[in-house]
């Protein structure tokens, strides 16, 4: 118990640290304030129009964006981690041009109707999902909602392939070890767990994350792929089926690739299963007690995709019924919550929620956030390309004049870039 709260109190520091760095280049011209009873942190105070930002954001460019568009900006500094709507609405007061929110956080009705009577005019998530948003009240009050894609495919795709690797091969329970003064020496069974050369991997979901993540396993591991989509992708099949070729002409086995039709399938065949699925009422508890039986009894089940894609009592008691089997965690069902029992399983690695969680993506989902609430407060039309990337590394001098991801551009009617 010493040792984890030491572990506990340097990560802490750590992490304390690692803020204020990232911090420094935004509190350069920032003033503390209360505002409608709310502490916050103020860049551009003359601003004429007022956007609120619900958490902290790391870097300085999205900050740039805003000041640009001639905005106040007001960085909620409250204590809670998670705002409540009470908060929320209290922060937004009477007049409000605009919002950065967290996908911690309930926007549906109550806070849109809180924001379009404060004037409100756009609403960006700071995540490429927006399971937290109900668009459809958003847009029902005539407020588009942004949200940040493009940036996190090789960075969720990398935590996916280290949860995997530390599963299987028993690094975190290694680590717990070596930290309580166990080890005495080395022993031909100490620790042993799977390699993964050779073997099968499998995803459920082959969008830009999912492909990303099955070319790392496919290419690190020479590990055959099988997977499941609605959708073929047919640029992942073409791109594994050409690796296989050079492993060939090489004197080695090819490595193969294989959709199939079912989600009982992929389980059934695969070592490793990794989830990259949008979470909807289809895949509400896609992993339940009667898919995880189908597993092998010392597979690898890794979930950076959405919590509730996981009936996680079900896999709690799924992994202490089979001890070889692991899995390796990085969103909940009730998060920040763990069911019962979770924390007390060594085959499973657990992290909180840093799948996107490297600098570059981080300060780029700000800039994309960011930017998106200032294309539309200036009257930009909506980008309507999939490369965004000229928002997050152009110079500021010479990025598009655009809101790069409006969700309910369409519905909404907006001007996209093609038409302006």
């Amino acid at each position: 118990m010493a040792l984890a709260r030491a572990l506990l109190a340097a990560v802490s520091s750590v992490a304390r640290q690692s803020e204020s760095k990232i911090s420094i280049a935004q509190r350069g011209f920032a003033s503390a304030s209360i505002v409608n009873g709310v502490p916050v942190e103020v860049h551009n105070d003359s601003g004429s129009k007022r956007v609120v930002v619900t958490k902290s954001l790391p870097g300085d460019r999205w900050l740039q964006y805003l000041v640009n568009a001639d905005c106040r900006v007001e960085v909620c500094k409250h204590p809670d981690i998670i705002l409540s709507n009470a908060t929320i609405k209290q922060l937004l007061g009477t007049k409000c041009d605009g919002v950065i929110g967290q996908l911690t956080e309930d926007w549906g009705a109550e806070l849109f109707e809180a924001l379009r009577q404060a004037g409100g005019k756009a609403y960006s998530n700071y995540a490429v999902g927006y399971n937290n948003v109900k668009v459809e009240e958003a847009t029902k009050r005539g407020i588009p909602v942004g949200n940040t894609p493009g940036v996190l495919t090789e960075t969720t795709a990398e935590l996916a392939a280290a949860l995997t690797l530390a599963a299987a091969r028993r690094v975190v329970e290694a680590d717990v070890f070596m930290r309580a003064g166990l080890y005495k020496g080395w022993l031909p069974t100490l620790f042993v767990g799977q390699l993964l050369q050779n073997k099968t991997v499998g995803i459920i979901g082959a969008g830009r994350i999912g492909a990303s993540y099955a070319r790392m396993m496919v290419e690190g591991h020479k590990m055959n792929l099988v997977y499941y989509d609605p959708y073929p992708n047919k640029q992942l099949e073409e791109y594994i089926r050409m690796y296989g070729e050079l492993l060939r002409h090489r004197g080695e086995p090819p490595v193969a690739v294989r959709r199939v039709e079912t989600v009982e399938e992929v389980l059934q065949e695969a070592d490793v299963v990794s989830l990259h699925c949008n979470l909807d009422a289809s895949t509400r508890h896609l992993i339940n007690a009667k898919r995880l039986a189908l597993m092998k009894k010392d597979a690898v089940l890794v979930n950076a995709a959405r919590g509730p894609c996981i009936d996680e009592a079900a896999l709690v008691a799924h992994l202490k019924a089979n001890p070889d089997f692991r899995c390796g965690l990085d969103v909940f069902e009730d998060e920040p919550a763990m069911k019962a029992g979770l924390a007390d399983c060594p085959n499973a690695v657990i992290v909180p929620h840093i799948a996107s969680a490297s600098m570059w993506t981080r300060s780029g989902m700000a800039t994309l956030a960011a930017a998106n609430v200032a294309g539309v407060l200036s009257g930009y039309p909506v980008w309507n390309k999939v490369d965004i990337l000229p928002f997050v590394e152009k110079p500021m001098s010479s990025v598009p004049q655009a809101a790069p991801s409006i969700v309910n551009a369409k519905e909404l009617g907006l001007k996209l870039v093609a038409d302006a």
